[in-house]
């Protein structure tokens, strides 16, 4: 029987602030639209990805169903739970939820599923074997060193990510199902740029960088021994932190449709879009979603200028215009002072 690894707990974690609210803010709302996470090695760009893992809380599938699909959203049905469905045979359980892992070397088959023709030919049966991005289906697909995926790969998860579904082509027979999925990516920049398609499908940036903090580069030593002496003693020490913050997050998904956005920080969101002169109308719609999002989080029903700070700076580096070999040079002083501005004198 395989023994489940015990994760490093998510709320162990120094430092990293940008990138664990990042983290939690996809799964309040996976609507937010994913996150890209720069940094070096060995800075726990991996770790904390999979330290969501505790912090997750379960979902609502129809029973057996391969793909995950919610009992409460029938429009979306795989056509087995379509079948059950006519046959009144849909029964609800919940599993958790699931973190998938994308290597590098994927094929496009295991990716997305194949097809068995000669089966299909021979007995008549439609034989499919999901792929990867079938079970990431309301769930999280993790791809580490994103950055040299290959292309064929790159334009899957481009459609996936756009159309919320899969559609398989083989010798004539065509056959689809849902995917929806918090996409999460991890990179060294040194070795080498992200596809500008798939950057800006990728709605927020986590920069992770080394602590410099005496105390908690301590402090992170200490944690990463003791836990390595004895990984399931360190993790129940974390349990009452862990199960608290998974509280939070199921209060703020229960809050989040009553959280609106006032028309003064909508301005304000689309004015620094343009002061920071970034194209389309897709960072814009980030920053506030995230702004909402992270409002919930914090328990309160309206965002605010301070949540469009916070959002802005995870939705807006990656998308600012720059040339070939040109460092970002998004200035996060220079959006607070902005929006502080635009805060205080309003919009002309």
């Amino acid at each position: 029987m395989k023994t489940k690894k015990t994760e490093f707990p998510f709320t162990a974690m120094v430092g990293q602030e940008v990138l664990k609210r990042a983290l939690i803010l996809n799964v309040v709302n996976p609507k937010v639209g994913g996150v890209l996470i720069r940094g070096e090695k060995g800075t726990g760009k991996s770790i904390a990805v999979r330290a969501l893992a505790d912090i997750l809380p379960p979902i609502e599938v129809v029973e057996g169903c391969k793909y995950n699909c919610d009992p409460k959203k029938p429009d979306k049905f795989c056509n087995d739970c379509k079948a059950l469905q006519e046959k009144g045979e849909i029964k609800a359980t919940k599993t958790p939820t699931k973190i998938v892992n994308l290597p590098l070397n994927i094929t496009e088959d295991r990716l997305v599923g194949s097809i068995d023709i000669e089966r299909i030919l021979n007995e008549g049966v439609r034989s499919f074997e999901p792929g990867l991005l079938a079970e990431a289906h309301r769930g999280i697909l993790y791809v580490d060193e994103i950055n040299l995926l290959e292309d064929n790969v790159v334009d899957v998860l481009l459609d996936a990510a756009a159309m919320g579904m899969v559609t398989i082509e083989r010798e004539g027979i065509s056959l689809n199902y849902p995917s929806e999925f918090i996409i999460i990516g991890s990179m060294n920049p040194e070795e080498g740029e992200l596809r500008p398609q798939l950057l800006d499908r990728l709605a927020l940036q986590a920069e992770v960088t080394g602590i410099h903090n005496v105390e908690q580069r301590v402090e992170v030593m200490m944690a990463t021994r003791e836990f390595s002496l004895d990984p399931v003693v360190f993790r129940d020490q974390h349990r009452d932190k862990l199960k608290a913050l998974r509280e939070e997050i199921i209060r703020a998904r229960t809050l989040m449709p009553k959280v609106t956005t006032p028309d003064s920080v909508l301005a304000i969101i689309t004015k620094i879009g343009i002061d920071f002169n970034i194209d389309g109308h897709r960072g814009d719609i980030i920053i506030e979603r995230t702004a909402r999002t992270n409002a919930a989080f914090e328990g309160r029903t309206e965002s605010t200028p301070d949540d469009v700070i916070l959002s802005a700076e995870m939705a807006l580096p990656h998308r600012m215009r720059k040339q070939p070999f040109e460092e970002e040079s998004f200035s996060a002083e220079m959006l607070r002072r902005l929006v502080r501005k635009y805060e205080t004198d309003g919009i002309r």
